[in-house]
């Protein structure tokens, strides 16, 4: 029986760390106003009729803090990168000089900090949400293990200290994600 409840309690506790990786790969793609090739991490590219991550068609890298180099392994797919660029809607002008693709990032001003800031913590709670209906989910499965009632709320006990371990540790990471946006 103890053997069903640690499994319980580790595919719980595996669930939730789910979702703060989910959540620090969505921060990821929110800028801070510095040049990072993760910026262009959702961006999509037509490589011969399928569509590839940019990463596998070109490299990514940043001459300084404030420009992206996008440098394709194919010179005929500098189109195909600049469409991905504009199609994935990240606010960035990609300029096409014949080999390469620069984009230069521009300042935050201060409205697009608190734009950003807003999208963070709506990230944050979506990861929260996540650790909640994890914590959900376990709480139904011990109620379905054939355990006495002084078990069945110790179980409840040790899911909820998961639960608050991990609401904490994506409020620990939302509030480092907003320092480093609202940083000029």
């Amino acid at each position: 029986m103890t053997e069903e409840i640690n499994f319980l309690l580790d595919s719980t506790d595996e669930a939730m760390l789910k979702s703060i990786k989910h959540l620090e790969k969505q921060f990821l793609n929110i800028r801070a106003g510095k040049a990072s090739p993760a910026m262009l991490g959702s961006v999509m590219v037509d490589y011969y009729g399928a569509q590839t991550p940019l990463t596998q068609v070109a490299n990514i890298n940043t001459p300084d803090g404030r420009t992206l180099l996008v440098q394709p392994w194919e010179k005929k797919m500098i189109q195909e990168i600049e469409k991905g660029i504009q199609k994935a809607n990240l606010g960035l002008n990609p300029m096409n000089n014949g080999e390469n693709i620069i984009i230069s990032i521009p300042p935050l001003t201060e409205e697009r900090r608190k734009e950003l800031a807003k999208v963070a913590k709506a990230e944050a709670e979506e990861a929260k949400i996540g650790v909640r209906n994890d914590r959900k989910n376990a709480n139904s499965e011990a109620k379905d293990l054939e355990i006495s009632e002084d078990l069945l709320k110790i179980v409840e006990t040790d899911i909820q200290k998961l639960t608050d371990k991990y609401i904490l540790k994506i409020e620990e990471i939302l509030a480092i994600k907003e320092k480093e946006i609202m940083t000029v």
